[in-house]
Formats: structure tokens, C-alpha cells, sequence
């Protein structure tokens, strides 16, 4: 069985910084591009960057300048690192693994990001 697990989340004032990191197993993780994804309270799940198998990244607007994505194939870990953190980053922030080739989405349990004002 797949497994997803995200680490690093947890409370931060606002301008802080926080990394994420999400490791998985029982996954081909080179052949699958992988995400971050956020849920606020009362808001749908909204993409947060993605890195392709290759390397090729993608953020949302509200993020760019100060998230970065990276992977890390030989150790089977995606991180998020977050800077200049503002109260609206404030959510769950969930892991996705996805296989194009089969159209699979693999998710992780989510973190909690809670950034003070």
C-alpha cells in the first residue's frame, strides 16, 4: 500500500518560515510528479506547487516568490519550503503523489500550518 507522510508543519508568526517534507513508500517516486495541496477552514482544496518527474515546477500565484519545491529521488521525499509565511497560508497542507500514466493521485494525512499575525 502506498503511504504518503508529511512532517514539519506546526505554529509560526507571520514572516516566518517553516519546511515541509513528505515521505513516501511502497511508490516508484521517480516516475511520479509530486504536490502540495492546502485546505483552509471553509475552502476547498487548492494546489500549492507541484514538481514534475523531471524536475519542472509549478506554483500558485498566492505562493510564488516565497515557497519552493524540491524533491528528493534517492530519498523518496518531496519538501515545501515556506518563507515570509502569512496568516492566509494558514491551512492543512497535504502531500499528493500522481501517476500520469494511470491517472492515479496517492494523498497524505495533511499537517497543520498555523501562522499568527
Amino acid at each position: 500500500q502506498v503511504q504518503l507522510v508529511e512532517s514539519g508543519g506546526g505554529l509560526v508568526q507571520a514572516g516566518g518560515s517553516l519546511r515541509l517534507s513528505c515521505t513516501t513508500s511502497r511508490i516508484m517516486f521517480s516516475t511520479v510528479a509530486m504536490g502540495w495541496y492546502r485546505q483552509a477552514p471553509g475552502k476547498q482544496r487548492e494546489l500549492v506547487a507541484t514538481i514534475t518527474n523531471g524536475g519542472m515546477t509549478n506554483y500558485a500565484d498566492s505562493v510564488k516568490g516565497r515557497f519552493t519545491i524540491s524533491r528528493d529521488n534517492a530519498k523518496n521525499t518531496v519538501h515545501l519550503q515556506m518563507t515570509s509565511l502569512k496568516p492566509e497560508d494558514t491551512a492543512v497542507y497535504y502531500c499528493n503523489a500522481h501517476h500520469s500514466s494511470t491517472w492515479t493521485d496517492y494523498w497524505g494525512q495533511g499537517t497543520q500550518v498555523t501562522v499568527s499575525s
